[in-house]
């Protein structure tokens, strides 16, 4: 096997493939990336057999051929390359040796037969969703992700295919986030997938944004993503993802409307005074005013002030300073809504003009 072609067209796919490999490997050939040489293609294979990335490229001065190359170590040695260097990698026995100018690195190599092959996926749904669509529905949903709860449904994000939009869904039990994008041409029944952390975290490195489209099919237990320059493919989580519909508040019909730049400044600031264990600030609510204070221990006090749109007249209610900032922080518009019902009800914070994306926070009790 042999190969040659510019630094720059061959680190963007390795470190695509590179961010998968785990440091840390039960088995030696894990570490390793799967290098594949036919005609002028080249691909690499990274896995850790929760999820696998096969990134592409041209190349030249081709020779067919496959073997295994550590992966770290091959993506810090073209990483340290200087910018315009030319890679030629070839193989020898059980060694690779890169080139580029008068810098040469010879890497040992683990037979390709080695290499786990993903299952075969069967495939149940296909559907093509925009890439900026799919980037954007992650990076309003994902942050609301659980970290390690023993209910590992709520590990990782739903994904909600329906006959004409896709919803993203994550929760973590104490606030929900949800967005939705049409599809026109959607699912042919309605599914639902539970894509697991690191899917999710992996996915959202490698998707771009702009005009184009992906492919994705969906299996029994993989979502396989397909671009003309990657394929990535993820097992799923096999459980039951909560009735997200059913967290949602309805009947909250007390609204605040806000600026939502001026909200988010000021939550940051009272966030400065309170408890660093619950992280609480209380919201009272009056006629065309918003005020959030803050206490702690220390029997410190913040007060802030942010005029609103509402006629709500002495309400208080307690949330975790965080999930509001992170919930501002997904959406994109100007002004923001805040429905409630009571001081013991949970909280709907959407965009004023429309609840495509959709932020749920319970109250916190102060």
């Amino acid at each position: 096997m042999r190969f040659s072609l510019p630094r720059e067209v061959l680190l963007k796919p390795l470190q695509q493939v590179a961010n998968v490999v785990e440091r840390r490997q039960t088995l030696p050939v894990l570490a390793n990336l799967l290098v594949n040489v036919e005609g002028s293609r080249l691909s690499m294979t990274g896995t850790d057999l929760e999820v696998e990335m096969v990134a592409r490229a041209e190349v030249e001065d081709a020779q067919p051929g496959e073997t295994t190359i550590p992966a770290r170590k091959l993506f810090e040695i073209v990483r340290a390359l200087p910018d315009g260097s030319r890679v030629t990698l070839s193989q020898g026995a059980d060694k690779v040796t890169v080139q580029a100018g008068r810098s040469r690195f010879t890497l040992a190599t683990l037979p390709a037969n080695e290499f786990p092959a993903v299952e075969d996926l069967e495939l149940v749904e296909r559907i093509r969703v925009p890439e900026a669509a799919l980037k954007e529905l992650i990076e309003r949903t994902a942050f609301a992700m659980a970290q390690q709860d023993v209910r590992y449904y709520l590990n990782g994000l739903l994904l909600d295919l329906r006959e004409n939009a896709l919803r993203c869904v994550a929760t973590d039990g104490h606030r929900l986030a949800l967005c939705e994008a049409d599809l026109p041409a959607g699912a042919q029944t309605r599914k639902q997938i539970i894509l697991p952390r690191k899917g999710v975290l992996e996915l959202q490195r490698l998707l771009e944004g702009g005009d184009r489209e992906l492919e994705l099919e969906v299996g029994r237990n993989h979502l396989r993503v397909k671009r003309d320059e990657f394929t990535f493919t993820s097992k799923l989580i096999d459980g039951r993802f909560p009735d997200y519909d059913a967290v949602i508040p309805i009947g909250a019909d007390k609204t605040v409307l806000v600026d939502r730049e001026a909200l988010r400044a000021a939550l940051q600031r009272a966030a400065i005074l309170s408890n660093e264990k619950y992280r609480g600030v209380k919201l009272e609510v009056s006629p065309g005013l918003l005020r959030i204070v803050a206490h702690n221990p220390e029997q410190e006090e913040a007060q802030e002030e942010v005029e609103a749109d509402t006629a709500i007249d002495g309400m208080a209610i307690g949330f975790n300073v965080t999930y509001l900032l992170e919930a501002l922080a997904a959406l994109r518009e100007e002004r923001v809504m805040i429905n409630l019902r009571d001081a013991n009800s949970s909280a709907l914070v959407r965009e004023a003009s429309n609840d495509r994306s959709r932020h749920v926070v319970m109250p916190l009790r102060l």
